[in-house]
């Protein structure tokens, strides 16, 4: 690989960093570039190789917010014990399957979701629901499932699903849902590089340079984001699920030609 094409890549890796640590979100911009800067590889190669830049930018952001942001561990550790075995099965489905079906989906439901954030400016504002603990742990259960798969199988966006996910179902605030959606993102990318790992699909030398990159990011990120607060990350939230409706509205188009 080309030096040039090695330090666009660390450029964008910092950038998918930076945004990822404050709405998830971050493979909207590090999965299309990689695929563009790396057409000569294959796809799984090019996704197992992002999740090691992706699982270290994620684990700074998780470390920042940790220190700063109460959580509840019990429910958290439940919650990455499923999204880890989850995201493993979702990276093999991918080594199986292709995702195309997912994206007419995925474009109906991002344009809800940016609706719905834009005209309810509450929403992401308050803190959490009264639920009992039983409740907590039936939407917990269905979080870390069903967003854990998709981030093994396909991936972008899966953080801003996750932080919907908290404040939607479980009543976090904006500061909350990302401190809780990094930690449970740390255990999906560390499911899909274990898979990857097995099948040999990461291309090592890629990656530690964008794995540092993204770390960067991801450390300036969450403490932008911690210092401030929910306003700050509701409004970059919407620009990530806008960014990321279009980015799916242009694959489902592309597919239709």
């Amino acid at each position: 690989m080309e030096t040039s094409t090695l330090i666009l890549l660390c450029i964008v890796s910092f950038s998918a960093g930076f945004v990822d640590a404050i709405v998830g979100g971050g493979g909207l911009i590090q999965v299309p570039a990689a695929l563009i800067l790396m057409p000569h590889y294959p796809v799984v190669n090019v996704i197992g190789t992002l999740k090691i830049p992706a699982f270290s930018g994620t684990s700074f952001a998780a470390f920042q917010y940790s220190k700063k942001v109460k959580m509840n561990g019990k429910l958290l550790f439940l919650m990455m014990a499923i999204a880890f075995v989850c995201a493993f099965v979702g990276s093999w489905l991918l080594t199986l399957a292709s995702n195309a079906f997912m994206k007419p989906v995925l474009l109906v439901i991002l344009t809800l979701v940016a609706i719905y954030t834009y005209t309810n400016k509450g929403f992401g504002q308050h803190t959490e629901k009264n639920h009992s603990y039983k409740k907590l742990i039936k939407y917990s259960v269905l979080i870390s499932l069903v967003i854990s798969l998709y981030d093994g199988f396909i991936g972008p966006g899966s953080g801003s699903f996750l932080i919907l996910g908290f404040i939607a179902l479980m009543g976090y605030d904006f500061l909350h849902a990302s401190a809780n959606a990094k930690l449970v993102n740390v255990a999906t990318n560390l499911g899909s590089i274990c898979l990857f790992l097995l099948k040999g699909k990461i291309l090592w030398a890629v990656a530690l340079p964008m794995a540092a990159s993204n770390s960067a990011g991801g450390w300036i990120g969450a403490k932008l984001a911690i210092d401030r607060g929910n306003k700050f990350i509701r409004i970059f939230f919407l620009l990530v699920v806008i960014g990321t409706l279009i980015r799916f509205a242009y694959d489902v188009v592309m597919g239709w030609r």
